[in-house]
């Protein structure tokens, strides 16, 4: 019995940062792998030199997808002048002569790499002009082609499957800055013409349903896998104590912990507000890029009324009430996930949640939202809390910081419903939908 070759798309696999989303399509690939199955992996960067070793060193470049590297004029051209014609994906050699072990922990795994020049641009302006799919061709033909997020392309000849992760763009319009007419039409389209759409939560797949009219045996939801690979989550407890203090100045176990993007949808202005107002010693240590309306966010953190000073070992040591750190490596990440007294995830809306589940499968309690999937998504493994109530938020930090108990008891809980989003589970349920599409022989 051959395998099926599963292609799905490096539209998020960016090599120098990721998103939760990129997560996804990463644990998606080893899922596949594990399944027995062939991977192969679709990026859309825009050079594509004809000579193989320079193609090579093209898709490890940076500066390649950098403004400038084309002119817009030509990136324009290359974009709509050749779209009608589709697209058409040339093989990536990965032979060893560029050094890669820098994207080690970013790359998905593949068995081939394949490249369509601006795919992911064109496909778009494609949409806007034709109202349709852009066809790609790979020389080789996969079975499935797994898109990841809501591209408008396909793949003939392939069974195109794809993960629409929520609709929050939809149900909470001033959270994000896409063009809400035309994602509702990508959306639309792809509900229509999919030959399957997968989702991450029951929540979402709802929304998929009363949202774009798709029948609910056309939708899967699948969840996520929550993995952290071993060399990082069990780590010693004197080792993420070094870490913790000797890189961020943080005593161990003696921090609250917000991690993610700065943004509407994910609370932090209400949350700073909550923090604040339960008066509590222990600081709170918010991780993430400042996105889009962050300076509302976290209006409340320039208040020099936030800094103190604090005597550790004979030393004066200034330190911030609410301290905000851009960017964590993610052995760092980890660490300071692991080193805190709880995570606070008061999300307005999630189609999955996954910090909360990487705080649970970590030990550290969690307290999130009554909102989206997260009730779907925690259980009672967690503390929820109305993420639009303050004062409900601020009652819950107090509990998490004053109960000991309280603490062991969701550390306990959090990590046995954090396996039941395991490696072997997610994979169990994707291999069923893939055979259900492409039965094997």
């Amino acid at each position: 019995m051959s395998p099926t070759r599963v292609m799905i798309d490096g539209y998020n696999l960016n090599l120098e940062a990721g998103t939760g989303v990129a997560t996804y399509a990463r644990n998606l690939s080893y899922c596949v792998r594990d399944l027995g199955n062939e991977v192969d992996v679709l990026y859309g960067t825009l050079a594509a030199p004809s000579e193989k070793l320079l193609r090579e060193i093209a898709f490890f470049d940076p500066f390649v997808d950098r403004p400038g590297f084309l002119s817009k004029f030509a990136a324009n051209l290359h974009s709509t002048v050749s779209a009608p014609f589709g697209a058409l994906a040339r093989s990536v050699p990965i032979t060893g002569k560029v050094i890669t072990k820098a994207y080690s922990s970013r790359l998905p795994y593949f068995d081939r790499l394949w490249n369509a020049p601006a795919l992911f641009e064109r496909a778009s302006r494609y949409f806007d002009i034709y109202r349709t799919r852009l066809t790609v061709k790979v020389p080789s033909k996969p079975q499935i082609a797994h898109w990841t997020y809501s591209l408008p392309i396909k793949l003939p000849g392939a069974k195109n499957i794809y993960t629409i992760h929520d609709l929050v763009p939809l149900r909470l319009p001033y959270t994000t800055l896409d063009i809400k007419r035309r994602y509702y039409k990508v959306v639309k389209h792809l509900a229509k013409n999919a030959d399957h759409i997968v989702t991450v939560s029951d929540c979402s797949k709802r929304d998929i349903v009363d949202l774009l009219g798709v029948h609910p045996d056309k939708v899967t939801t699948t969840y996520q896998a929550v993995e952290i690979p071993a060399k990082y989550a069990d780590k010693p407890d004197d080792v993420v104590s070094r870490e913790v203090e000797g890189t961020f100045n943080l005593p161990y176990k003696g921090y609250m912990l917000f991690f993610g993007a700065i943004e509407p949808k994910k609370n932090v202005g209400r949350l700073i507000e909550a923090y604040l107002a339960s008066k509590i010693d222990t600081p709170l240590v918010i991780v993430g890029k400042l996105a889009w309306k962050s300076d509302q966010e976290t209006r409340l953190m320039s208040n020099e009324v936030l800094k103190y000073l604090e005597q550790v070992n004979n030393f004066t040591v200034t330190r911030y009430r609410i301290q905000h750190i851009d960017y964590a490596p993610f052995p760092l990440l980890v660490s300071l996930i692991k080193g805190a007294k709880a995570v606070l995830f008061p999300s307005l809306y999630e189609g999955f949640g996954l910090p909360a589940l990487e705080a649970m499968l970590l030990g550290t309690p969690v307290m999130t939202s009554t909102e989206g999937s997260m009730p779907e998504i925690v259980g009672d493994s967690a503390i929820k809390v109305d993420p639009y109530d303050a004062r409900a938020m601020s009652d819950a930090i107090r509990a998490l910081d004053s109960d000991a108990q309280l603490r062991g008891h969701y550390s306990v809980k959090g990590r046995a419903q954090a396996q039941l989003f395991s490696h072997d589970v997610y994979q169990k349920r994707v291999g069923e939908m893939y055979r259900r599409l492409v039965p094997t022989k």
